[in-house]
């Protein structure tokens, strides 16, 4: 495959916007070139006009449990695939497969699953894992099965890594726990992120756990212990901590829009991770799906007792970024890009558009409407809609 140049696109590389731009993809599906108007166009290169679309970074989703009747947890290649092409279709370039609590061989084989798969997914790409669980606090599971919660365990917590191949990037878990605090030194370690996250810790400890490594937050103010004038607990701490970034389900369920807001303006957006956290039903219709109901774009355990993952998807999250903070796309952009590809550590080669970075990119309408996604400058879904729309 030859190269590419892009045309008359406004072009959101992720650090400024350029009117009118132009950016050149090699045949290896990376960027060689991003411009303005004057950029030369390569001899036999291929030209395609994006008649004055907007072509951003792809969205970046860090923790995902699946979409469209598939999951991570179902440890099938076909279930990977599935959750790829779903995110696909919502701007999603790439995403971390997400584990949820269960017994340690239903885990491991859902790592072993998700690392065969890793790069090979035919929508989004499967960029690494997320182990979320099993050492999660009780008090703060929400959905996360109480039958298999534990305390983390070296042994284990190897096993786990190994069975990842290489590509665990994001690890959750409760830092107050006996064994916290070593968990998340030895994956810090190891070069893997570490997260707090259904979690009943107090400031002190999340203090604690930074100092051992700790520098990311789960789902923010969902499944951790709440803020409050005497004892900041984990929503406090992710608020008055800089080392920590917090991932945030930017549904108006799971947090309320002026929550979001207060968020955004506290942190700022390179301190806030945009995450669907969606589940398998995400995408089907209203109904009952295994211990899950969903309705109106809620997902929840049958009893009623927990919100159950969420049916966002990052492109829908975007846009109500938009609607609740009164940001620019272009200020709120790095949450969907930049930091996910920081927190993961795939920011070498993603979250941004510049020479020697994959092609990852979506060209969308000005009312903010897909048109379609690349992946290493390869189409994976195109919506249809012309792009003049």
């Amino acid at each position: 495959m030859g190269e590419t140049i892009w045309t008359n696109a406004k072009l959101y590389t992720g650090y400024r916007v350029i009117d009118n731009g132009r950016m050149i993809v090699s045949g290896q599906g990376t960027i060689r070139a991003i411009g303005d108007e004057l950029l030369p166009v390569p001899a036999h290169a291929q030209v395609r006009d994006c008649g004055g679309a907007l072509l951003l970074p792809g969205f970046i989703d860090v923790h995902v449990h699946g979409g469209d009747g598939h999951g991570m947890m179902d440890a099938s290649p076909e279930a990977l695939d599935g959750m790829s092409r779903f995110h696909a279709r919502h701007g999603t370039t790439a995403f971390l497969a997400t584990t949820s609590t269960a017994r340690a061989d239903r885990i491991e084989r859902a790592l072993r699953c998700a690392a065969e798969r890793v790069g090979g997914t035919p929508g989004a790409e499967l960029a690494g894992i997320h182990l979320e669980g099993p050492y999660l606090n009780e008090k703060r599971r929400g959905a996360q099965s109480k039958e298999h919660l534990r305390l983390p365990q070296p042994e284990e917590i190897d096993a786990f890594v190994e069975a990842a191949g290489g590509h665990m990037r994001l690890v959750t878990l409760a830092p107050e726990l006996e064994g916290g605090l070593a968990a998340v030194s030895r994956l810090a370690a190891g070069g893997i992120t570490v997260s707090a996250g259904h979690s009943d810790a107090t400031l002190r400890e999340i203090e604690a756990a930074v100092q051992a490594g700790l520098t990311h937050t789960t789902h923010h103010f969902n499944g951790m212990s709440p803020l409050h004038h005497r004892e900041p607990g984990l929503a406090g701490a992710g608020l008055a901590l800089g080392e920590l970034t917090t991932e945030l389900i930017c549904d108006g369920i799971h947090v309320h829009p002026a929550v979001v807001k207060l968020l955004f303006e506290t942190k700022g957006p390179d301190k806030v991770c945009l995450i669907t956290d969606a589940v398998s039903p995400a995408g089907l219709p209203d109904g009952e799906y295994g211990d899950v109901v969903v309705s109106g774009g809620e997902i929840r355990l049958k009893d009623g007792s927990s919100l159950a993952g969420s049916s966002l998807t990052m492109l829908q999250a975007l846009k109500n970024a938009m609607r609740f903070t009164g940001y620019p796309l272009e200020k709120l952009l790095p949450s969907l890009t930049s930091v996910p590809a920081r927190q993961a550590k795939l920011d070498r080669t993603k979250g941004s558009l510049a020479p020697g970075k994959h092609a990852d990119f979506v060209l969308l309408t000005a009312g903010l409407e897909l048109i379609a996604t690349y992946v290493r400058g390869a189409e994976v879904y195109r919506s249809g809609l012309p792009v003049n729309a």
